[in-house]
């Protein structure tokens, strides 16, 4: 026998503002469902989320949710007020005598429950939300941005939690990598429609676009029917004296259907300038050391960033990433060591706190006040990389309208506030770019773009994110801070951190995982048996892939360094192509040595 729906929305209406989020919208969420919400951002996928959990009411429609049956949602800005500790908001919804079911999930999400409400940082208010949820425990979850203030371990504590939960989830969020490992299914809102794959996220692109190919299309070939019939209408008069009005009422119809298309929203018209060129070298850092109350963050650490350098820092929070980009930027003295700039430096800084944006002021004063855009004695306009826009119209590049110009910073979506700030750090000339957490809130169009403008960037890039994908489509050298003072760098992105570190890769579309290509020597790949662990097990499975990505990249390089006249033309680049060539090789016979050792153990 079936059961039933955990949630029913249907015939759902809601406005704001006199303009309609959703019409007539009916949606179903299953037992088992393991569900993305995706959609730009504004489109409404948190208000819809927010109508799932009960806490905004439709203006017509109904949502039922059967008789027994729990729904969890992780707020994004919890009502604190009344408790005194972060342990005993996320304990407030458990029976008595449950309250340990806090404790176990604060280990992994490395929060302490002890710490006062009243010094709490954001960071720590959303990972008590996230707690709470876990550890209540519903059967169905809804999760907005449930990775943003979490580093990539507790991310991957998450990811597990969720993959091996029988609770139903819909989940909200930007990472790419967290989606394509959890989902199986996906919610598309687009202009007030939500459309539904029985695909996951690893879909949802190809999706996208045959979906808007096929609109164009019907477009073009409304376009060309409503041409046809005015034409007619126009050249038909001479020769009748009365018209058919039954086909002007419907040229009248074809016209009125035309005007009811809602147009795509289009990407933002973001730019970058890396204006004069730095010098060659950017950074040099000798022997920096930096200990904080007592802890250890950096020990004698020494590094070189060369212009052009694309520099990924990564670790677990709290370990002192942000403070060693402040003092290779010279925002904060090193106790011990020495920072040297190089010539021309040009510094724009994407701060993750949002702490330059005044969330009083509007976005218009925000902008015409900045001092690094006033365009003098206009009260209307911006300087933007040296020549003056109007502020509605720079606005417009960044999908603001004119109405959002004058309403308060504070009103806007956590996506919305990371343009703003992008539209102020891209008015400016740069040729290094500081950029913490930029992915925070943003939609993946937005993502893909922000990805596209900084592979295009002349300048150098320094990047602290927990964004796995976006590492990995940006970074040249990745800096992992391990601890205890310790920095090691890392040539490429993520997966090729941990790969050189002998880690598994992450998976490309773990949900649904395609047969990986297995190298020469696995042809005849056996199921892994008892033998190994389930750690092990999952590490042979991802090993191939492995192997094959860096036998390309291997070749890759091999090629690049064939040109004979490479060394002449550019020693650098032929050194650093020498290096990632050896680094490679280096993991490619340490990955093929384990593949080995592990399936000779899969055959005991």
């Amino acid at each position: 026998m079936a059961r039933a729906p955990l949630l029913q929305l249907s015939g759902l209406f809601l406005t704001f503002g006199g303009n309609p989020v959703f019409e007539g919208l009916d949606l179903v969420i299953q037992g088992g469902d393991r569900v993305a919400l995706v959609g730009r951002n504004g489109s409404g996928k948190s208000t819809l989320m927010k109508v799932m959990a009960g806490l905004v009411e439709p203006d017509a429609g109904t949502r039922v949710v059967p008789p027994g049956v729990t729904v969890g949602y992780m707020e994004q800005e919890p009502d604190m007020g009344r408790f005194e500790t972060l342990g005993d908001y996320a304990a407030s919804g458990l029976p008595e005598g449950q309250e340990f079911r806090v404790a176990q999930v604060a280990e992994g999400l490395k929060f302490d429950p002890s710490a006062p409400i009243s010094t709490a940082s954001g960071g720590e208010r959303r990972r008590a939300a996230l707690a709470k949820l876990l550890a209540e425990a519903p059967e169905l979850m809804l999760l907005d941005e449930p990775t943003n203030h979490l580093d990539v371990e507790a991310i991957g504590w998450l990811e597990e939690q969720l993959k091996s939960t029988r609770a139903a989830y819909v989940i909200i969020s930007h990472d790419r990598a967290f989606l394509r490992a959890l989902t199986r299914a996906t919610l598309w809102i687009d202009r007030g429609v939500v459309r539904r794959q029985e695909r996951g996220f690893e879909s949802f692109e190809d999706w996208r676009e045959t979906v808007w190919a096929e609109e164009d299309d019907a477009r073009h070939k409304l376009e060309r029917k409503i041409k046809a019939e005015a034409r007619w209408a126009v050249e038909g008069i001479s020769a009748r004296r009365k018209r058919n009005q039954g086909r002007v009422r419907a040229l009248q119809a074809l016209r009125a259907e035309r005007a009811a298309m809602i147009r795509r929203q289009g990407t933002a018209e973001m730019a970058l300038d890396a204006g004069p060129a730095s010098g060659k070298l950017v950074i040099e850092a000798n022997g920096i050391s930096k200990t904080y109350d007592g802890k250890l963050i950096l020990k004698d650490f020494s590094f070189r960033v060369l212009r052009g350098d694309r520099v990924a820092f990564v670790g677990p929070n709290g370990v002192g990433k942000t403070t060693l980009l402040k003092m290779l930027t010279g925002e904060i003295e090193p106790d011990t060591g020495t920072v040297r700039h190089g010539t021309n430096l040009e510094i724009a800084v994407f701060d993750q706190a949002r702490a330059t944006l005044n969330p009083e002021v509007t976005l218009w004063d925000g902008l015409v006040n900045d001092p690094s855009m006033r365009v003098s004695g206009r009260s209307d306009q911006v300087m933007v990389r040296g020549q003056p826009r109007h502020v509605v119209a720079y606005l417009k590049d960044f999908l603001f309208d004119e109405a959002q110009a004058r309403a308060p910073v504070g009103s806007l979506s956590g996506g919305e506030r990371a343009r703003l700030l992008l539209a102020r750090i891209m008015a400016r000339q740069s040729n290094l770019l500081v950029l913490d957490e930029p992915t925070n809130d943003l939609d993946v169009e937005t993502l893909d773009l922000l990805q596209d403008l900084l592979g295009e960037y002349e300048g150098t890039v320094l990047l602290v994110s927990h964004d796995r994908d976006f590492i990995d489509r940006v970074a040249t050298t990745t800096v992992a801070m391990e601890g205890d003072g310790r920095a090691v760098v890392y040539a490429g992105g993520w997966s090729d951190y941990r790969a050189q570190r002998g880690e598994r890769a992450e998976p490309e579309k773990p949900s649904k995982p395609a047969p990986a290509a297995k190298p020469e020597f696995a042809r005849d790949v056996k199921k892994p048996a008892q033998g190994l662990t389930f750690t092990e097990k999952h590490r042979l499975e991802a090993l191939p892939g492995v192997i094959e990505r860096l036998e390309a990249e291997i070749a890759k390089l091999g090629e690049f360094l064939s040109d004979p006249e490479l060394y002449a033309k550019a020693p650098e680049k032929f050194r650093k192509a020498s290096e990632a060539l050896a680094e490679r090789q280096a993991a490619l016979a340490s990955a093929e040595e384990e593949w080995l050792t592990l399936e000779e153990k899969s055959a005991v």
